[in-house]
């Protein structure tokens, strides 16, 4: 029976369509059954596997799966927990270029913040308390970290610590709970992650078949296409006001050609 890449992506959550997306632009045929653990694709040697976010960084350093898309703030904490385990070794080969985020401190939004200084002896909420711990530390800050997993925005308003800290993307849910963001610890985005060690030959070559497929797809998704017709003597200012275009295709409007379509 010849080998498949048996790949780890969210069960559920805001990774899990845009990773299963990326496969599919890539010209990978899943048979996908939503509840089903391994689904097989039908025309590349792969199997995908839907799992909990948070377990995609071991399953990828036990060999249990050979990739794992997971985003950067997963595998920073994961990294930091198992810092002295030396076969935990992960690699993050590829940004995938969505899941953008980053990992911010928040205090509730009437608080007069003047500087992380001010966090000294507060208690700060954390499903991150490995990447938070990193961060007070380099800081020299003396703060108490209470773990929470879910909900960590509701905590100031419960009463159970005065900041909290916790991925933010567009910034409305901190809103909602009454909360503002005052530092940054990191910014994160999807991310193809690998055990450190080889795989067998076969695996190898199409895992990097896998790569300049996924590299294919994210070039594409920044480029456009533009198409406009103009004065033909407006050609040379056009060309300088496109970034990274090379030559037009250019074709003449009517039968005197004072006027052309450009298609770039």
């Amino acid at each position: 029976m010849s080998q498949r890449l048996k790949i780890a992506i969210q069960k559920s959550g805001r990774l899990n369509e845009k990773s299963l997306g990326l496969l599919t632009k890539s010209g990978i045929e899943i048979d996908f059954v939503k509840d089903r653990l391994i689904n097989v694709c039908r025309n590349f040697p792969i199997e995908i596997m839907l799992v909990r976010d948070d377990d995609i960084p071991a399953y990828v350093a036990d060999r249990v799966c050979d990739l794992g898309i997971v985003g950067e703030n997963i595998v920073q904490e994961s990294v930091l927990n198992n810092a002295d385990k030396d076969s935990t070794t992960i690699q993050i080969l590829k940004a995938l270029n969505f899941g953008s985020c980053r990992l911010s401190l928040a205090v509730p939004e009437h608080q007069d913040f003047k500087g992380i200084g001010e966090l000294t002896g507060r208690r700060i909420a954390t499903s991150y308390p490995n990447c938070l711990s990193v961060f007070l530390e380099k800081n020299r800050i003396a703060a108490s970290i209470i773990e929470l997993n879910g909900s960590v925005e509701i905590a100031p308003s419960l009463k159970i610590a005065d900041a909290i800290c916790d991925l933010v993307s567009s910034g409305a849910t901190l809103k909602s709970n009454g909360l503002k963001e005052v530092a940054t610890l990191f910014e994160s985005q999807a991310v193809l992650i690998r055990k450190s060690q080889a795989l067998s030959p076969q695996l190898e070559r199409d895992l990097e078949r896998l790569l300049q497929r996924f590299s294919g797809v994210i070039q594409a998704s920044e480029s456009k296409y533009i198409m406009m017709n103009a004065p033909k003597d407006a050609l040379p200012q056009i060309k300088r006001l496109l970034p990274g275009m090379e030559e037009p295709s250019i074709m003449p409007l009517g039968e005197r050609g004072e006027r052309i379509a450009i298609h770039a």
